[in-house]
């Protein structure tokens, strides 16, 4: 008997996948909760590190469906996300992406597609990269610090209890914070 199931993903938790799920029910795919799976992890986490994703793998069987809204929820490397298809596939698993002209992404069209959207989720993902160190860049340029910044009170507190003629051992436990923390502020 073949089942399906719907797999969702967002990548922060501001975000939301229900949206995902009423895409899928609004073209007539009428999925049991349990067999709708969501999880709040980054596509470019291999399919197969992904905690929910993996359990999903577990119930697959051959002739079961497994439904996606969009074919950069199962991953925006294109290689990864080929070899995740190709792998549900050669166990006799369709998988379906609502986004594509052609659905079925193991027939012979649905694999062109594949390359093809894979290929440019790939490049968004490139150019999210690109975009985020052009930012940087200028950031730098117009002088702004990067990073986190300096943790001035917690120097002095050490400076001061270092001036106690306490050890660094003593420090931290006073000041319950990791020795290696009160090592980084010894002689600032």
């Amino acid at each position: 008997m073949s089942r399906i199931f719907a797999y969702s993903r967002c990548s922060t938790s501001e975000q939301n996948t229900d949206n995902q799920f009423s895409v899928i029910e609004g073209k007539d795919y009428k999925i049991p909760e349990y067999r709708q799976i969501a999880e709040i992890v980054s596509g470019g986490v291999p399919a197969k590190q992904r905690p929910e994703f993996s359990k999903l793998l577990e119930k697959l069987e051959p002739s079961d469906t497994l439904v996606v809204a969009k074919i950069d929820r199962l991953g925006r490397d294109n290689i990864d996300v080929q070899q995740t298809i190709l792998g549900l596939a050669e166990k006799g698993i369709k998988v379906v992406s609502l986004d594509l002209p052609t659905s079925d992404l193991t027939s012979s069209e649905g694999k062109l597609m594949l390359q093809m959207f894979s290929a440019f989720a790939e490049f968004e993902k490139n150019r999210i990269r690109e975009r985020t160190m052009d930012g940087l860049a200028q950031a730098k340029k117009d002088g702004k610090k990067l990073g986190r910044p300096a943790a001035t009170a917690t120097t002095a507190l050490v400076q001061e209890a270092k001036s106690k003629n306490l050890s660094q051992s003593q420090v931290a436990e006073k000041l319950g914070i990791s020795l290696p923390t009160v090592k980084r502020h010894w002689n600032i």
